[in-house]
């Protein structure tokens, strides 16, 4: 039974939820437990590492996008207690991110000669605009991504991001736990998977569209020792997915508090 969802989304960054909002979802799932981890961005209104929102505890999260030589990964450090370092290089991320979604915008009003209803701004990501091309256009939401914004189509502007060693040092320093997001998702699994040597967690539950091979996984967790988290990545106001239970929360709870 799955009673904490630890990757969730909100408007800080490309999610629907609020933490107003929040409770009442977690509620509807049956949850009892969710971490905010909104992409490259903490959030100042969570003035702890963990707090209490109408009866549901949230985590301090952050999703962090991270280089390596070979890929890019997803960092998600938990129980944050924000660092003068942290604040600053999210504060330069989401400039990047803001003039990275104007040019993207501008490329996609002039190959469509459309008006976008979308401005930049901090905290845009391609899933805001992909549903701006939708609204204004005959590209669906998933047509944008495929033709037009994904990561080699004629709109892609690539994100400046922080090397792997340097988010993860930002990330401990201002963490109680932090791990390797989604790790079937990237290119390379077992390269990315060998970066946990250094990382503290990697997220064993996670809402794959398709069969993974999980000795993998399995096999990083023993050999790193390594705490697993997980969670729905939920961009909307669907919680639940999948998650921990309470023994596997227990364990994660313990680390960040």
């Amino acid at each position: 039974m799955v009673i904490a969802d630890l990757h969730l989304h909100t408007t800080r960054s490309d999610g629907t939820l609020t933490l107003e909002t929040l409770p009442d979802a977690a509620r509807r799932a049956g949850v009892e437990a969710v971490a905010v981890t909104d992409h490259d961005r903490i959030n100042p209104e969570l003035d702890g590492p963990m707090t209490t929102r109408d009866g549901v505890e949230v985590v301090h999260g952050i999703e962090l996008r991270v280089e390596t030589d070979d890929q890019r990964l997803d960092l998600l450090g938990y129980g944050v207690d924000p660092t003068d370092e942290l604040i600053d290089e999210c504060d330069r991320i989401q400039q990047n991110r803001l003039e990275r979604g104007r040019r993207i915008i501008d490329c996609v009003e002039d190959r469509l000669d459309v008006s976008l209803p979308v401005e930049p701004r901090e905290g845009l990501g391609r899933p805001h605009i992909a549903r701006a091309i939708d609204e204004a256009s005959d590209y669906g939401y998933k047509e944008a991504f495929e033709e037009l914004i994904g990561d080699g189509c004629p709109c892609f502007v690539a994100r400046e991001v922080p090397s792997f060693e340097r988010g993860r040092e930002l990330l401990a320093d201002a963490c109680g736990l932090v791990g390797l997001a989604h790790p079937f998702r990237y290119p390379d699994t077992e390269a990315a998977l060998a970066r946990c040597e250094s990382l503290s967690a990697v997220e064993r539950w996670y809402p794959y569209e398709e069969s993974v091979d999980t000795d993998l996984l399995e096999d990083a967790v023993e050999r790193y020792d390594l705490v697993p988290t997980g969670g729905s990545d939920t961009h909307d106001e669907t919680l639940g997915e999948t998650g921990l239970d309470q023994a596997a929360w227990e364990r994660v709870r313990a680390e960040i508090v």
